[in-house]
């Protein structure tokens, strides 16, 4: 629940709706590393985190791109 929370209550819409419906949809289904990792990147900064899914700038932490890459992959309804 905290991580769900976490993920719509960032103070920026755009990365609120990504994380939030990427969240919902799979944080039930995710393993203990990939919910470790899923955490570290919500301790990440709103703008690089914005920036990393709209490739504006490349994340520097490789272990983020599986994730990033199913973010955007993602529907959001």
């Amino acid at each position: 629940k905290r991580l769900i929370y976490r993920s719509w209550h960032r103070g920026c819409k755009e990365t609120d709706l990504v994380l939030g419906t990427y969240c919902a949809q799979k944080v039930e289904s995710l393993d203990e590393p990939k919910l470790v990792l899923f955490e570290a990147f919500l301790d990440e900064d709103d703008a690089e985190i914005w920036a990393w899914l709209t490739e504006k700038t490349p994340c520097p932490k490789v272990e983020y791109e599986p994730l990033l890459s199913e973010l955007r992959a993602q529907k959001i309804n």
